[in-house]
């Protein structure tokens, strides 16, 4: 009766905090404290609807020890006061039994359950009230209170121990959003029919409640599926009358594998698959948690779930329409997407389905009527109405002034003294004098500005000027430079031939100075002396014409096999090029890397004769005088390798074999890619054509090797021959007016208006143009520095000709083409005086055999043409007067 008596009083604490949650039980300290005649333990009762909200466990101790509890949430309350009503009551323990726990437990865990029952019930309560921030008014804990004490000896719901060890285990990795675990409370142990403290962390189950005898099946509650042995969770919004077997039906669509092979567990045990929801204890938006495992794991394993993905409409669909009995048409629709929201503007909904159909006006834009062609104008439009209207705003304002009890402080006032009174006519002079002073500051503004305009225009104009003047002065200085280069290593023709020139020139300067100062038998030995020093110089550039020709004939050996091994190239209609690599480029290819690899030197005997030995190879595909030559060569070197010969005996050898491997490469063949390079044609049909006749050399040559000049009749001398008569005789050097000649027509080419005789002059009729007809001067400045004036149009309008040109510098010329109107760029004086040098070079160039076939052609062109203004080449239509 003790216990009976203690039992209303700790209630009585307890409602003044909160509603105690039940006790948890634990298989293995039961063992320990349980007598052998105690009574079984109460069936686990089937796990709730609803999940139970996080619980704090209170120890039970003397009625005069303090308890403490966390507040309790509205959902803990709900289910607590459902329990409470549909538990009933169960027997009273013993009184003896409960002593006995009772002085077993008071020595052992009297401070330790005081102490730990406290930390742990503050951290629950803070953690719950993170997850959970909902209050708990004083009137709900206090309705609470009542259904406690009516049922005081109410025995609190167990737990199984499978459930303890399951509820232990770290949580399931989901990949959908789950709530928050609730907090773990401390379990009691229980000894007999008493209760002990124990400092093991065990987590409730959620569940275990008493299940629902009634339940809405149309509710839905959170289903959430454990997938074996992933671990992961899926998350499921089902109604309560829903049954295991559609949601098997539903993962095997998902998961792609039978509705046999799917096994869901509830609580590690098996459940049928008519079971439902609600069956369960699942009460309205309750949740519970199942597992998903296969029955053959190891030929048909549970997959990875992935949900579906949004379908997306396309944006053109084909649609097919039935015209006639058995015809059908395709038409294309275009799906509009519109952003504004589709208004309801009626329709009809199916009664089976349920699905709403409107009318064909929502889904589609209203046509907008064709804007009117009548011009319209409104009255109200085409007056102006002026109104004036004076309004005056109100500005409320407070003041203090001093009163009883109310000091103001007048320290910072101001007194007012009221001006002299302004006329509205003099508010006006005022005013206009004001805008005439603005309108001079800013005038005066403008012209400043102008001014500094100018000034920074000056700068620019001589900063550019002392640029320009720099940029001739360097590129004056590079020329030079570059001109003393080309005489002291000289490498190509030109070079020579200046080389020549300059040695002709001296010649010429040192013949005039003997021959103005001496005379007799002095003049004689001058003479010989001059004759023995032009010798020596003419042998000074014979060596380095030798060694000039050494390299330029590797640099054309390399050239030749590059261009026999580079690939096809054209260009498509998008301006991109394609290249493209054909079997004759690559064995071209494989030819010239072999080439180099065998005139490679410092290599090792070894590598040396992997070279020989991969020559030998390929050259053994064709069988003929040649390749058994090469054969026997490369036999014979390896030979001499291995007994040890040095490489300086070896170099005649070599070269003897580079030389034959190279006639191998060049034979057509052997290499095709070379006979579209060679000179000689391989036909003999082709090689009979354009073939004439040197006098000189007395040698039959393609017309190639000829070079013709306007005013020849004959083929001449070959290019051979001219040029051995130019460097032993007249010594000319013709690269400024090849340059020259390569600037006029290129200007030619950007007016694209079909000029000609500019690609018929050679450089010796441009040098009798410039030197002869122009002087080698500007008409313009009389700058006389050949490298800086050019041969440009004086009619833009007509094509180029020896009697349509003068001669500028490079600025004057740039000028020169921008003109309109030649009577109003130049004076009369300087127009006639141009006419005369074009009528010279008429009266020259028209003999000429080439030019004279073009001056008829035009001037029958002329004839046949009607006369009048030309532009480019084109006439320009006239109207004619009335």
């Amino acid at each position: 009766m003790a216990d009976q008596e203690q039992k209303p009083e700790t209630t009585e604490e307890k409602t003044e905090e909160q509603t105690p949650a039940p006790v948890v039980e634990t298989m293995e300290e039961t063992k320990q404290g349980a007598p052998e005649n105690a009574p079984p333990p109460a069936k686990e009762p089937p796990p709730a609807a609803e999940p139970a909200a996080p619980e704090t466990v209170e120890p039970v101790v003397e009625p005069t020890q303090e308890t403490i509890a966390a507040p309790p949430t509205e959902e803990a309350k709900e289910e607590a006061t459902e329990n409470k009503k549909e538990e009933e009551p169960k027997e009273e323990p013993k009184e003896e039994e409960k002593e006995e726990a009772k002085e077993e437990v008071k020595e052992e865990a009297k401070e330790e359950v005081k102490e730990e029952a406290k930390e742990e019930v503050k951290e629950e309560a803070k953690e719950e009230t993170k997850e959970e921030p909902k209050e708990v008014t004083q009137e709900e804990s206090k309705d609470a209170a009542p259904e406690e004490e009516k049922k005081p000896d109410e025995k609190p719901a167990e737990v199984s121990p499978e459930e303890g060890a399951e509820k232990s285990e770290e949580p399931p990795r989901e990949d959908t959003i789950q709530q928050a675990p609730a907090p773990t409370p401390q379990p009691t142990q229980t000894t007999g029919m008493g209760t002990m403290e124990s400092g093991e962390g065990h987590e409730t189950d959620p569940h275990a409640t008493t299940p629902r005898t009634t339940a809405n099946l149309e509710a839905t509650a959170t289903v959430k599926i454990v997938l074996m042995p992933s671990g992961q969770v899926v998350t499921l919004a089902c109604t309560l009358g829903q049954t295991l077997h559609q949601l098997k039906d539903h993962f095997s669509q998902e998961l792609k594998m039978p509705v046999q092979l799917i096994l869901l567990m509830f609580d590690g045990k098996a459940v049928e698959d008519t079971t439902t929801l609600a069956d369960l204890g699942v009460g309205p938006n309750g949740t519970v948690q199942l597992e998903m495992q296969s029955a053959d794991p190891v030929n048909t394993p549970i997959k990875t779930y992935r949900p579906r993905q949004e379908y997306h409409m396309p944006d053109v669909i084909t649609v097919r329409v039935q015209t006639d009995e058995n015809a059908y048409k395709d038409v294309v629709v275009e799906i509009e997407r519109a952003t504004r929201k589709k208004p309801y503007l009626g329709g009809y909904r199916h009664k089976k389905t349920g699905v709403l159909y409107h009318h064909a006006t929502a889904q589609t834009i209203k046509k907008q009527p064709p804007p009117s062609q009548v011009p319209r104008n409104c009255r109200d439009t085409q007056t102006v109405q002026q109104r004036h209207h004076v309004q005056q705003t109100t500005n409320d304002t407070s003041t203090q002034m001093t009163g009883i009890g109310v000091y103001v402080s007048n320290m910072e006032d101001k007194l007012m003294v009221p001006g002299k009174y302004t006329t509205a006519d003099e508010h006006h002079s005022m005013i206009f004098k004001k805008v005439i002073i603005i309108q001079k500051y800013h005038r005066r503004w403008l012209a400043k500005r102008y001014v500094e305009k100018l000034k920074q225009d000056k700068v620019q104009r001589l900063e550019w000027e002392r640029l320009e003047e720099l940029k001739k002065k360097k590129e004056k200085e590079e020329r030079i430079k570059k001109e003393f280069e080309r005489r002291m290593n000289p490498k190509t023709k030109e070079d020579f031939d200046l080389l020549y020139h300059a040695l002709e020139k001296w010649r010429q300067e040192e013949l005039e100075r003997i021959n103005g100062t001496s005379e007799g038998a002095e003049r004689k030995a001058a003479l010989c002396m001059l004759l023995d020093q032009e010798t020596q110089l003419i042998s000074a550039i014979g060596r380095h014409k030798l060694e000039a020709d050494s390299e330029n004939k590797e640099k054309r050996i390399q050239a030749f096999l590059s261009k026999a091994a580079a690939p096809k190239k054209w260009k498509g209609h998008d301006g991109k090029t394609t290249e493209m690599d054909t079997p004759y480029t690559i064995r071209a290819k494989e030819l010239r890397d072999i080439y180099n690899s065998i005139n490679m030197k410092y290599l090792t005997q070894d590598e040396r004769l992997d070279v020989l030995l991969t020559l030998k190879h390929t050259v053994k595909e064709h069988d003929c005088k040649l390749t058994q030559e090469i054969i026997e060569l490369i036999d014979r070197e390896a030979d001499l390798l291995m007994r040890g010969v040095r490489e300086g005996n070896l170099e005649g050898l070599r070269k003897r074999i580079s030389t034959l491997f190279l006639q191998y490469i060049k034979t057509p063949t052997f290499n095709p890619e070379a006979a579209k390079l060679l000179k000689v044609p391989q036909d003999p049909s082709v090689l009979r054509k354009n073939i004439y006749f040197c006098p000189s050399c007395n040698q039959y040559l393609p017309s190639t090797e000829f070079a013709l000049a306007s005013n020849s009749r004959t083929v001449g001398k070959c290019q051979r021959c001219t040029k051995i008569d130019n460097d032993a005789r007249t010594r000319q050097d013709y690269s400024t007016y090849t340059y020259m000649l390569k600037m006029l027509r290129r200007a030619e080419e950007r007016y694209g208006d079909g000029s000609r005789i500019a690609f018929l002059l050679q450089e010796q009729d441009l040098r009798y143009l410039v030197e002869k007809i122009w002087s080698c001067q500007s008409i313009l400045s009389a700058w006389d520095d050949i490298f800086d004036l050019v041969l440009s149009r004086w009619d833009k309008h007509q094509e180029w000709s020896p009697w349509n040109c003068i001669l500028l510098t490079k600025d004057e010329a740039a000028a020169h083409e921008r003109l309109h109107d030649l009577e109003e760029g130049y004076g009369l004086v300087f127009i006639q005086k141009v006419q005369q040098k074009h009528v010279l070079a008429r009266n020259y160039f028209s003999r000429l055999p080439g030019m004279a076939e073009h001056l008829r052609a035009r001037a029958n062109d002329r004839l046949t043409q009607p006369n009048g203004p030309a532009i480019n080449g084109q006439q320009v239509p006239v109207q004619s007067r009335a």
